[in-house]
């Protein structure tokens, strides 16, 4: 028997050790993160009420970084998420208190304007060849003047108590439905990925879009459905955020939009380390509000949740790039 085949069924375990502790490295830091907190705050951290409220108030957030999570599988950027949130929220709210068209009405129109944006993001990246970054944060910054506009530069309120009973009042073992939407969307959004052609195409377009034109996929096709449904995800966690407020501010939803990139990188370390996805997304959003639920409860001042946010971006590419072995990013 040769050296090498000696030594290779000592290297595959080992191996396969390495790749374990990283899919699931996240998930231990955040039950570290959690156990920490506990032991420092036994009488208020560990808590139903704390969790209870933890899981449910983070769904606007989970479903915008689900829908950043799309265009970035396929190689994309979509910096207009936060500004869509908004911008639904505040159709919804208008048409609701202002316009009186109901709120089945608003819902309906509200998913109907993100997907028409993310088709407007499409349009101009795939016809004009311009990169999503400028576009997508081109429109953004549109569509806040467009919340400005139409808003009066005011909060609404008054939405209808169907939807908020339907997002946070009602519960399920406590926790607000808002947090099973969300879950529910990460668990389709992992089915269709792993077990659907279309969520296979959408890999296979991120890996490579030269690759993927010379294997027959639509490449094209492929980004511009990433991006429709982008936006409609992104109004959907524009429905919940009104939903869970019982009105529309034209401002505050965006500054979840370094949160929610935060979180997809993060994620792209975990479950399936090398690449975006909705479950290890899904455990970045909540290891990130336990931090910064946890500081918040010590005392830490409000700043102190910027710097982290700020901070676990930065930290979460770096990750991402060392489990991708430091190959470049290739977002063309």
């Amino acid at each position: 028997m040769s050296i090498a085949e000696t030594t290779r069924p000592r290297r595959l375990p080992a191996f396969v050790a390495k790749r374990e502790v990283e899919r699931f490295a996240l998930l231990l830091a955040w039950l570290v993160l959690f156990l920490t907190f506990g032991a420092l705050l036994p009488d208020t951290f560990l808590t139903w009420r704390t969790v209870s409220s933890m899981l449910g108030s983070q769904a606007v957030l989970v479903v915008l970084a689900l829908a950043i999570l799309v265009p970035l599988t396929s190689g994309d950027f979509d910096l207009s998420a936060a500004s869509t949130l908004v911008f639904a929220a505040m159709f919804l709210a208008v048409s609701d208190v202002t316009w009186g068209w109901g709120i089945g009405w608003s819902v309906a129109a509200a998913l109907t304007i993100g997907a028409l944006i993310g088709a407007v993001n499409a349009f101009f990246v795939l016809y004009f060849r311009i990169h999503s970054l400028i576009v997508t944060l081109g429109l953004g910054t549109f569509l806040n003047g467009m919340t400005l506009w139409i808003s009066d530069s005011r909060t609404i309120a008054g939405v209808s108590m169907q939807l908020v009973e339907l997002v946070v009042i009602k519960r399920l073992l406590g926790v607000p439905l808002a947090f099973y939407y969300g879950l529910a969307v990460a668990i389709v959004m992992w089915w269709a990925l792993e077990y659907t052609i279309a969520g296979r195409k959408l890999l296979f377009v991120g890996r490579g879009r030269e690759v993927a034109r010379l294997n027959g996929v639509s490449v094209n096709r492929v980004r511009g459905a990433s991006f429709v449904l982008s936006g409609l995800l992104a109004a959907l966690a524009g429905v919940l955020y009104a939903g869970m407020t019982g009105s529309a501010d034209p401002t505050s939803g965006l500054s979840l939009l370094l949160p929610a990139f935060a979180a997809a990188f993060l994620g792209a370390t975990a479950i399936y380390p090398g690449r975006f996805n909705p479950i290890g997304t899904l455990v970045g959003v909540y290891f990130l509000i336990t931090g910064i639920t946890g500081l918040t409860m010590l005392g830490a001042d409000a700043f102190v949740q910027s710097l982290f946010y700020g901070g676990a971006l930065i930290v979460a590419v770096s990750l991402s790039q060392l489990v991708r072995r430091r190959q470049p990013q290739n977002f063309g």
